[in-house]
């Protein structure tokens, strides 16, 4: 198709529910413009110059150019620099702006899921000291904020090593979530039906993050409008979150069942089905600026929604609490 325009939920939800409007984005094929890629680097975290080309275009072929933009690296590369953070249970990507994750991967398995040798009552939340303090989230801007510090990698898919599940509790893996209603029932459900899905397929990739959706306001204009917590201000509160799923055959080279969801981070009913939330991938690396699939070839994909059965198993919170300890995600 030369053209295709998706709707992505974009409104934060009532008390009574989550409530939609549409946010459009357009999937038109054009020639995107030349872009200079930087390599983002984990800690430590030396800072080289980028690698940009010195080559540039005379305005005349007899004078040398009277300026150079590019000197401003002498004095260091202003960014932005995305913190990468390859950890026993996760990979991310942070966010130095909002003081949350860009994105975090994980990678579940029917073993992994098994493995039982790790208990929460073991592990803390604690501050990402691998980014520089002036850019990281603290405990205390989570303190009566009336947000939930909400996984984005949870706690229960790392129970194979307690150094693994410990890795979930930094910082840099959590954003304010609403909690009763989202964080500790509706997303909840979410994540386990990622974990189910490891009873078909063998590998099951996780990419989860938040995303800041603009809402069509009063006056007809869309804009972008978050809280941000703390005192002062220091983590954004983000509008939705997505999940970007690869549902692996097993095979080398073999078929990926894709699936891809926006949720608002918002009060939602128990009986919403999961698939009034699924969109195409192209919807999330468009609000995102990200892309998750571009190696991915058309002929190895399938759409996760009509390979297996998207849909929750609800299970009240103290049932949770039970299985998976208390406040999981």
């Amino acid at each position: 198709m030369s053209k295709v325009t998706f709707a992505v939920i974009a409104a934060t939800g009532a008390a009574t529910g989550a409530a939609a409007t549409a946010a459009l984005y357009s999937l038109k094929k054009e020639t995107p413009p030349p872009t200079i890629a930087t390599t983002a680097t984990g800690p430590p975290r030396p800072a080289p110059p980028p690698a940009l080309s010195t080559a540039h275009t005379p305005y005349s072929v007899a004078q040398k150019a009277p300026v150079d933009p590019s000197g401003i690296f002498q004095y260091g590369f202003p960014g932005p620099v995305a913190d990468l953070r390859p950890a026993h249970s996760l990979t991310s990507s942070y966010d130095r702006r909002t003081r949350n994750p860009t994105w975090v991967a994980e990678h579940i398995t029917p073993q992994s899921l098994s493995e039982n040798n790790a208990d929460r009552k073991h592990s803390v939340f604690v501050e990402d000291v691998s980014i520089p303090e002036m850019f990281r989230a603290k405990l205390k801007d989570y303190f009566r904020s009336g947000y939930d510090r909400g996984h984005q990698v949870p706690a229960a898919d790392a129970k194979w090593s307690q150094a693994a599940m410990d890795d979930t509790f930094a910082l840099s893996n959590m954003c304010p979530q609403v909690g009763n209603g989202f964080n500790r029932d509706y997303w909840a459900h979410f994540e386990d039906f990622c974990r189910r899905l490891t009873k078909r397929y063998p590998s099951v990739r996780v990419v989860t993050g938040p995303l800041y959706l603009p809402k069509k306001e009063a006056d007809g204009k869309w804009r972008v409008n978050y809280e941000v917590i703390g005192n002062p201000p220091n983590v954004a509160v983000p509008t939705h979150f997505y999940k970007v799923i690869f549902a692996e055959d097993g095979v080398p080279g073999g078929k990926v069942a894709l699936g891809a969801f926006v949720l608002p981070n918002a009060v939602i009913a128990s009986n919403k089905p999961l698939t009034d939330f699924e969109v195409p991938v192209e919807v999330v690396e468009r609000a995102s600026g990200l892309e998750f699939a571009n190696k991915l070839e058309q002929a190895r994909r399938k759409r996760l929604c009509q390979d297996t059965m998207c849909s929750l198993i609800v299970k009240e919170y103290k049932e949770r609490q039970k299985s998976f300890g208390k406040n999981q995600s």
